[in-house]
C-alpha cells in the first residue's frame, strides 16, 4: 500500500465492508481479487477488516480487478428495489384491442429505462393499418405461433423461436393473419406506456 491519503465514504460506511459486499456480489473470493488486482490476498482481507484504510490509488487498483469504477464503487446501489420478481398474474394488462394483450413487467417501477412485455395476438389481430412509431428501440423473441411484422418497407412472417429488433421511429405493425395464437417477449426503450 502506498503512502498516499486514505479514503473514508461520506455515508459512514466503512470502505472495507464496501469492498467486501462489491467482491462477493461480483463472486470473487479473497484471493482471486487479490490475483486479478495484483495484490497480496493479505492486503485485500485487512482492508475488508477495517485494519487498514487504502489509498485512492490502491482502491483503483483493486477495483481495476473487479471491474469497477471508483464512481461505481461510493455509488452503486445493490439494494434490490422494492419489487424484483413478478406473478404471471401480476402483471399489467395494457388492453389495445379485443384480440391483443400486452401485459407489461414491473408497472410500479420507478425511473425505468426498460419495458418489458408478455404480449398475446389471437388469429386475426392487428396492430392497426396505422403505423407505429415512437422513440427508442424494441425487440422481441416469439415464443409461440407466428406473426407477421412489418418495419418501413420490410415485411416477414416469423416463427416460433425467430426474432426482430429495429429502431421504433421507424414505422411498424404487428398481425396475426394466422389461425394460432401468437406469443411474443419483447422490450422497447425507453418505455412507449
Amino acid at each position: 500500500m502506498d503512502a498516499e491519503i486514505p479514503i473514508a465514504r461520506e455515508d459512514g460506511a466503512g470502505v472495507g465492508a464496501r469492498l467486501k459486499q462489491m467482491r462477493q456480489v461480483f463472486g470473487l473470493t479473497q484471493r482471486e481479487l487479490a490475483r486479478r488486482a495484483g495484490v497480496t490476498n493479505g492486503a485485500i482481507s485487512l482492508i475488508e477488516q477495517n485494519r487498514v484504510s487504502p489509498s485512492i490509488s490502491s482502491l483503483k487498483k483493486i477495483l481495476d480487478g473487479i471491474p469497477m469504477s471508483l464512481a461505481e464503487f461510493f455509488t452503486l446501489d445493490l439494494a434490490a428495489p422494492e419489487d424484483v420478481f413478478f406473478e404471471a398474474t401480476g402483471l399489467t394488462e395494457i388492453a389495445f384491442e379485443e384480440r391483443i394483450s400486452f401485459r407489461m413487467v414491473g408497472k410500479r417501477l420507478k425511473d425505468r429505462a426498460l419495458q418489458m412485455l408478455h404480449e398475446t395476438y389471437r388469429p386475426g389481430a392487428d396492430t392497426g393499418e396505422a403505423m407505429l412509431r415512437h422513440a427508442g428501440e424494441e425487440a422481441g423473441v416469439v415464443v409461440r405461433g407466428r406473426l407477421l411484422v412489418t418495419v418501413g418497407d420490410q415485411e416477414r412472417a416469423l416463427d416460433t423461436g425467430d426474432a426482430y429488433y429495429f429502431k421504433s421511429q421507424i414505422p411498424h405493425r404487428f398481425r396475426n393473419p394466422f389461425d394460432e395464437i401468437c406469443e411474443v417477449i419483447s422490450a422497447n426503450t425507453p418505455p412507449s406506456f
